[in-house]
């Protein structure tokens, strides 16, 4: 088996930030979880748009990968008699979710990575780090291998295969600003979508509310703070316009409005993503936003630490609240933290069936990088759950049913299906090199994430998303123009690798913006402001849109083809999603 990743080591893939934990149906505090409960919270948390079948598989198998992760010797938490500790996440009432401090994608992916060194020593694994996959080889319509560049020196290489698998993460740097790291791309399910595989539900992103706020145009990431913290801490803002500038503790608890606890009370401040960072939109859009620009809300752990004291909180979030200081000099534990919604995840990926094959026969894509189970919003904790799920328990039962009528079908690495793949890779690289503009690849990606957080962001509308779908390909144009791209393509040349990220970033905002326009509805964290309740909720059209929205390329230039795959609801009854 061949590895491959465009960082230095496997062991700094981005799972390694995810911070606050992973679900599991264990019910170890006997508070009424179940496996169909996991599966209803997700169902419901998706806005009842992904498939009954792949969410019940993932609730079912969720238990096995806590057992499978504390065999490896993930360091989860544990309670004072030396059982595993859980504590609650947004969309659910039971506390389901484990942990390990705010570090749990790390200790995670360490224990992953162990596994991987062992393969790699008993010579069953080759890894290929810091080398990228810049196309797809089809031959004879199954997919066989990729073309990379190795990034320290330039080379493109070819690599055959019986079958190719996707793990590629995915693609919320197209919004420039988000809490992905700079790596983070589109490329590989991109490629792969131009050479026939399916993208769904491009516009299915999820904004996350708890993150450290912008505080300049110089940034060129945000940070995380996790959901997690929302167990203890309390979101409020001023009730009045005119107290933002205070200092929070000038501001009387009176004067203070915990916006989430008296929009939903059942719910709370755990109340789900899409739904808490739109509430933390509404009331800045009001004036009441406090921090630079109005734009941040308070995350306050008065009330935690007052009733567990300053240790406990440390012991559960310490990393997270070192974290915050380092970045705003400000001390969590004695001021309120001020977060602000940010780009985070995006439900949307390539097309998979049940298992976990794209449309290409051979092309299997797992995690983030499908579509399969989080609907048009996912719930926190849920991310590890299922890419540990495809690829621990899923991908090792269904992949091998393919392979086994592959075998001796490899092809050669001379033949023409790879010849011709890597010359249009070589001619893209020449194309981005020869441009010899004057304009910086990041300027271009700045612009880009702008006109997609204004036009199809938190929040959408017709007449932003034709606009957007106008400048999009006048950008493009420019991008094709303008550009500079420094060096040349036989060395190691991190201009020339953002450079082919954003020419693809710049291709796929218009196919998200396709997408967000044909889906006539609000669903989750797809909010088109036409389409919404009497008190401001997502207003779904199930008779017209509860479907999979599948698109296959049609040439450059050419509009996407829409596929339509039913979404059927055997045991789940669809209702208005509600959490008040």
């Amino acid at each position: 088996m061949k590895c491959f990743c465009f960082q230095d080591s496997a062991r700094r893939a981005h799972s390694i930030a995810a911070q606050g934990g992973i679900n599991a149906a264990k019910n170890y505090q006997n508070d009424g979880d179940s496996v169909y409960r996991l599966f209803h919270d997700t169902i419901k948390g998706g806005d009842f748009r992904s498939r009954e079948a792949n969410v019940y598989r993932l609730a079912e198998i969720s238990n096995n990968i806590i057992d499978q992760c504390v065999a490896q010797g993930v360091p989860f938490a544990r309670e004072y008699g030396g059982l595993l500790a859980n504590r609650s996440f947004g969309g659910a009432q039971v506390s389901r979710t484990f942990y390990a401090r705010g570090q749990t994608g790390q200790q995670l992916l360490l224990g992953c990575y162990q596994a991987l060194c062992r393969q790699i020593a008993a010579g069953t694994v080759q890894m290929f780090p810091q080398t990228e996959m810049l196309d797809l080889v089809i031959v004879e319509g199954h997919a066989k291998g990729i073309v990379a560049r190795n990034l320290c020196s330039g080379k493109i290489e070819r690599h055959a295969a019986d079958t190719v698998v996707l793990a590629t993460g995915g693609y919320g740097n197209v919004f420039y600003l988000s809490t992905n790291a700079r790596g983070c791309n589109v490329t590989a399910t991109y490629r792969a979508y131009k050479r026939g595989a399916l993208f769904a539900n491009p516009a299915f992103t999820q904004i996350h509310p708890t993150c450290i706020p912008v505080g300049g145009e110089y940034q060129s990431k945000l940070t995380l703070m996790s959901e997690s913290l929302r167990n203890d801490g309390r979101v409020w803002v001023p009730k009045r316009k005119e107290d933002r500038n205070k200092a929070p503790g000038e501001i009387p608890e009176t004067d203070r409005d915990y916006y989430l606890e008296r929009k939903y009370p059942s719910y709370g401040n755990l109340s789900p993503r899409d739904i808490s960072s739109r509430a933390a939109k509404e009331v800045c859009d009001e004036g009441r936003g406090v921090g630079p620009g109005g734009r941040g809300v308070y995350l306050d752990f008065a009330d935690a630490i007052k009733r567990l004291g300053e240790h406990t909180i440390r012991e559960r979030y310490g990393n997270l609240f070192e974290v915050y200081e380092k970045i705003t000099g400000e001390n969590a534990y004695k001021v309120p933290m001020r977060i602000y919604p940010a780009v985070h995840y995006t439900m949307g990926g390539l097309w998979v069936d049940y298992d976990l094959m794209s449309n290409v026969p051979g092309l299997f894509v797992i995690g983030e990088a499908n579509f399969s189970d989080h609907g048009a919003n996912r719930l926190g904790a849920s991310a590890l759950m299922q890419g540990l799920a495809d690829g621990y328990f899923v991908l090792p039962n269904t992949l091998p049913n393919y392979l086994a009528g592959q075998m001796g079908k490899r092809p050669s690495l001379d033949s023409p299906e790879f010849r011709e793949t890597e010359k249009d890779v070589r001619a893209r690289i020449e194309k981005l090199l020869n441009v010899n503009g004057t304009r910086s690849v990041d300027s271009f990606h700045r612009e880009l994430g702008l006109l997609l957080w204004d036009k199809c962001g938190m929040l959408r509308h017709e007449k932003g998303l034709r606009e957007a779908l106008k400048k999009i390909p006048e950008l493009r144009e420019q991008f094709w123009h303008e550009v500079r791209v420094p060096g040349d393509g036989d060395d190691l040349n991190q201009s020339l690798e953002r450079a082919g990220r954003v020419a693809d970033f710049l291709e796929f905002a218009e196919l998200m913006c396709i997408d967000a326009l044909e889906r006539d509805e609000s669903c989750g964290g797809h909010f088109r402001e036409e389409h919404q309740t009497a008190d401001g909720e997502a207003l779904r059209d199930d008779e017209n849109h509860a479907a999979v929205f599948a698109w296959e390329f049609q040439g450059n230039g050419q509009p996407p083809k829409l596929h339509r795959e039913p979404l059927n609801f055997e045991t789940v009854h669809l209702t208005q999603r509600s959490y008040k």
